[in-house]
């Protein structure tokens, strides 16, 4: 997917080229000229009051501390549109009114959430193999012991059922209680000598 994507960033450029070519030759250079400069002169118009108001939003919500009302969504949309619309050509114009309809924005919003959570889905499996392949203990997946080293018929604060004799952690092995006292330096052993 992300090579197909790159190919065809690389391809758009030439596209747009091509496609100006022709519709200059149906409709005139100085007509397509004039759409061109039409369409991100109203780029720069949606990008400036998309931008304002998805600023005010933001302010807004941070004032209150609550969510913005509309969501980050539709202001992000009208900002790539306008974005789209002031590159000159017709298929990033296509896409920006794709972007800035009102009546196809919420088509889009929906296949962007779907998007967005099989991505986050597929992350979190990822995430998971990695985690089960070092060793870790993934919350929610169970196992024999919970993240505090208790292990089932085990008293809290004993560490499991071995009781004073020590306990077996989530490690296996045996762990012995003791203390210890930091190092002294040189010239401190010196001094009590």
């Amino acid at each position: 997917m992300p090579l197909l994507a790159v190919l065809a960033l690389m391809a758009l450029p030439f596209v747009e080229v091509w496609l100006m070519i022709v519709v200059g030759g149906w409709i005139g250079v100085p007509w397509t000229l004039a759409a061109l400069v039409s369409l991100t002169v109203l780029g720069v118009f949606l990008l400036r009051r998309a931008g304002t108001k998805a600023f005010r939003d933001a302010d807004q919500a941070m004032r209150t501390g609550e969510p913005p009302r509309g969501g980050l969504l539709d202001p992000l949309m009208l900002m790539a549109g306008g974005v789209l619309l002031i590159v000159p050509g017709f298929v990033t114009a296509f896409l920006g009114l794709l972007l800035v309809t009102p009546v196809t924005r919420p088509a889009l919003r929906w296949a962007f959430a779907g998007w967005a959570q099989r991505r986050m889905r597929r992350m979190q499996e990822r995430m998971n193999e990695e985690f089960v392949a070092q060793g870790a203990r993934i919350p929610g997946q169970g196992g024999p012991a919970d993240p505090f080293g208790r292990r089932p018929g085990g008293d809290p604060g004993q560490g499991g059922p071995a009781g004073s004799g020590g306990s077996t952690g989530t490690g296996g092995g045996r762990v012995i209680q003791g203390r210890f006292e930091p190092e002294r330096s040189d010239e401190a052993d010196r001094s009590q000598d």
